[in-house]
């Protein structure tokens, strides 16, 4: 008898839907995870939204915490009922991509025929997370064992947000003593802004309009925060560094505003380090790109993943470097995740983060 499973699935952009699905099989290099803890990223809500394209049926979410069930006959190292995470993205470790060391980029082509963003795989182009359990493809590339002293709640950011946060600041290289902005305080900002500071930034200025997300900016280590609904963002980061500008921007919204901001307050030199999932074409505004002289530097991430980028990441939480637990902020089951999507695609009630239990 096929053994089922409750998923929430893609039924048509403005729902998804919690339904039954057969457990995964389990091939020679794949591990199955019973899922513990998972959440809702704000790629699913441009999934809900039809914003972003995947094929009807597929399971959403690609956050997972869990157990291992059963492993392929390949696999070594792990065992059975050992806790794991794995990363939103999950390369082959073999791809021409991985061999030039952009992990993040080992893509291919959807069954729809478009062009997958790069190797995110769980609930894109593969079944997702937000499941009893998820089949993890190339597990011995990807999975990472947890350590017993850190909870679930403690890792649920390392598979995506701080994964994604932390690449704004290493990507836009952040120096010791270097003056970062970093526009928009969801989850993902937050994670960025803790990465500016981690990477030896002694500036590091938070926009945002929500006074709790800017409350928690300050834990996250802002150092001046900026209520854009109150004064010109780029004017008052521009008061802020004398008119100097920042050396980092970080665009962590995906908005043609956002990101004509952050382009605007870099200092000669400087860098825009975007990490939002835009929906429309973007614009490069001629003044603040100094019609091209300025010198200014561009730079996208994709979430890096693989089971080395989950260990570093858990080392940081195990070592109270960050504690990233002030950003859930609600607990859903997943039998009530219909309702977790209702309160997050919204907005509602404060919400940054929601944890899902199996």
């Amino acid at each position: 008898m096929t053994r089922m499973m409750k998923a929430a699935i893609f039924a048509e952009p403005g729902r998804i839907v919690l339904d039954d699905k057969p457990v995964p099989d389990v091939g020679p290099l794949d591990a199955l995870i019973r899922i513990t803890t998972t959440t809702i990223c704000g790629t699913d809500v441009h999934i809900l939204k039809g914003e972003y394209p995947v094929e009807r049926g597929l399971t959403i979410g690609h956050e997972p915490v869990g157990v291992i069930e059963k492993l392929g006959s390949l696999v070594q190292g792990y065992h059975e009922g050992q806790r794991v995470i794995a990363g939103a993205i999950a390369p082959s470790g073999h791809s021409a991509a991985c061999l030039c060391g952009f992990h993040s980029q080992d893509g291919g082509t959807s069954r729809h025929g478009f062009k997958a963003m790069g190797g995110w795989r769980f609930g894109n182009t593969i079944d997702g997370a937000q499941a009893e359990y998820l089949l993890v493809p190339d597990a011995m590339t990807n999975l990472a064992p947890i350590p017993d002293t850190l909870g679930d709640e403690q890792v649920l950011m390392c598979p995506d947000i701080m994964s994604t946060g932390f690449s704004g600041a290493e990507r836009g290289h952040v120096r010791i003593g270097d003056t970062v902005a970093v526009f928009a305080q969801g989850p993902i900002g937050l994670c960025a802004t803790a990465g500016a500071r981690l990477m030896g930034a002694t500036s590091i200025i938070a926009v945002d309009s929500i006074p709790e997300r800017l409350a928690i900016a300050r834990q996250m280590g802002a150092d001046h925060v900026v209520d854009f609904t109150k004064v010109d963002p780029v004017a008052e980061i521009m008061r802020l560094t004398d008119g100097r500008g920042v050396d980092v921007a970080i665009e962590a919204l995906g908005q043609q505003q956002t990101f004509a901001s952050a382009l605007r307050v870099l200092r000669p030199g400087g860098t825009l380090s975007s990490l939002g999932v835009y929906s429309g074409d973007l614009t490069i505004p001629l003044d603040a790109f100094a019609a091209g002289l300025g010198d200014h530097t561009i730079v996208t991430s994709l979430c890096p993943g693989g089971k080395e980028r989950m260990a570093r990441l858990m080392d940081v939480i195990a070592s109270e470097r960050l504690d990233t637990r002030p950003l859930v902020t609600h607990r859903y089951a997943l039998d009530d995740i219909e309702a977790a999507y209702a309160l997050f695609s919204n907005q509602r009630d404060g919400v940054l983060k929601v944890a899902i239990t199996a």
